[in-house]
């Protein structure tokens, strides 16, 4: 006669111990800023504000030892290198701070206005510059505020899913081209990580919705300052749990909401209450900080009951969450092979330019956003990636510059299943662009026709970032 299975006494919650604090600050742009982020958008300004936009700045400060991370994360869809070096240089200057103390990562909602200082000359562009340093001087004082604010806490993890991202790779066979929009029927990562950080009194700092999903759901049609749906996830979520709410983009670059491109704000409050009550499920499943789950011995009833209980983490479980190693790196990526010259690309934008159709205005924004990754791009024939990884106890944080398609997160989740991952991407400027699968390289999908870096990167990070996880957590 065989014997049972025999079954864990006790079930374990990633948990990560650490010095934390965050804060926000309103830095919607004025109402009547350059806004035109899409190629076929028929307005240039904005008309008004759907939701405020946010910057969060959250730190991180080992419960032993001297190092810090800042994370700033702004309700924008990318900046470009000049810009981001202009935030964070003043940021590191008017909070004296180690620049490479600092990442920045964005919302990536295409609403928010394309706040690139080349279009200063554009209506509404006068107005990028001054807006662009008060952003400066908001987060300066957030930096100050977190500083202050620092408490140890515990950071408890959990996971979910929802069903708001879509694939967006959509072959149309009539018209025999490859379209950036929903398509049925083509799996995708639905994972929401999700996490409450608590102080040592029990009293809740924060909340984290880590998740994969382009907020365009509002598209060309749209003339209103929006955070898109992270904004409404966000509120909805601070209402119930009374904690600020951060929101980290996932690698999404081929994910994108079912129902997008549209001109109706309900649409993109739908969208993210959608994720919120998904996030809401996952964070309300979270034990108490520092417990576990425990069978506690039988109980004798109508039937022979097996009684579970929370109990207190042992202390040494509680030292080994808060282990801290802070990694952060360069990798080199090699540029696209037949990669255009600024002055190709200058010339086929000035034949655009003299033709008054709306397909010619899109195709000039087209090649603009093609010139302003060029001349961002360095000398060589490299590209420089920006990467963290920092792992703090039984979680591991991942900030990755470039839009990478989810196979970058799925693939790490299933090399490390028992350590919550929390991957945010398109941080520091962006001029990775998207890394899409080698496989998909020459197919005319928008995501690999744009993309600056070779065929083999996004496999490149993946090896590369597995092989620092793995490192970090032995």
């Amino acid at each position: 006669k065989s014997n049972p299975k025999i079954m864990p006494r006790h079930v374990d919650t990633p948990q990560s111990c650490c010095c934390f604090a965050l804060a926000h600050g309103d830095i919607t742009p004025p109402a009547d800023i350059y806004h035109r982020m899409w190629g076929a958008a028929k307005h240039d300004r904005a008309t008004g504000v759907h939701q405020p936009l946010r910057a969060t700045v959250t730190l991180f400060v080992p419960l032993e030892g001297d190092e810090q991370q800042f994370l700033i994360a702004l309700d924008h869809c990318v900046m470009g290198r000049k810009e981001t070096d202009n935030l964070l240089n003043a940021v590191s200057e008017g909070a004296d701070i180690a620049r490479e103390e600092l990442i920045v990562t964005f919302s990536h909602t295409h609403a928010a206005g394309l706040m690139g200082l080349e279009r200063s000359s554009l209506p509404g562009g006068d107005l990028i510059e001054p807006y662009l340093l008060s952003v400066s001087d908001c987060i300066i004082e957030l930096v100050k505020e977190v500083r202050a604010d620092l408490k140890s806490a515990t950071i408890v993890y959990g996971t979910g899913k929802c069903s708001l991202a879509a694939h967006r790779d959509y072959w149309d066979e009539e018209n025999q081209l490859w379209a950036c929009g929903y398509a049925p029927d083509t799996p995708v990562d639905e994972t929401v990580v999700v996490a409450n950080v608590n102080a040592d009194d029990g009293t809740l700092l924060a909340t984290l919705v880590n998740y994969a999903c382009h907020p365009t759901t509002l598209g060309w049609d749209n003339t209103l300052i929006s955070p898109d749906y992270p904004g409404a996830m966000r509120e909805i979520i601070e209402k119930t749990t009374e904690a600020p709410c951060l929101f980290l983009q996932g690698a999404s670059g081929e994910l994108g909401p079912v129902e997008g491109y549209v001109g109706d704000i309900e649409v993109a409050e739908r969208n993210g209450r959608q994720l919120a009550y998904a996030a809401l499920s996952a964070l309300e499943a979270l034990p108490v900080p520092n417990t576990r789950f425990q069978y506690n011995g039988p109980v004798t009833s109508g039937a022979t009951l097996g009684e579970w209980k929370h109990t207190s983490l042992p202390k040494a479980d509680r030292e080994a969450n808060a282990l801290w190693q802070l990694n952060r790196q360069i990798i080199p990526l090699s540029i696209r092979p037949g990669t255009p010259t600024i002055r190709e690309v200058e010339a086929q934008l000035e034949e655009w330019d003299l033709k008054d159709t709306s397909e010619a205005r899109a195709m000039a924004e087209r090649k603009r956003r093609l010139l302003h990754r060029l001349k961002q791009l360095p000398p060589g024939d490299n590209f420089e990636l920006e990467a963290i990884v920092l792992r703090i106890g039984g979680g591991a944080w991942v900030i990755l510059q470039g839009e990478f398609y989810s196979i970058l997160q799925v693939t790490l989740r299933e090399r490390f299943p028992k350590t919550p991952l929390i991957i945010t991407t398109i941080a520091s400027h962006w001029g990775a662009s998207y890394l899409p699968p080698k496989e998909i390289y020459d197919k005319g999908i928008y995501q690999e026709s744009i993309a600056i870096t070779a065929a083999g990167s996004l496999e490149t990070v993946i090896d590369t970032i597995g092989e620092r996880i793995e490192e970090l957590l032995k």
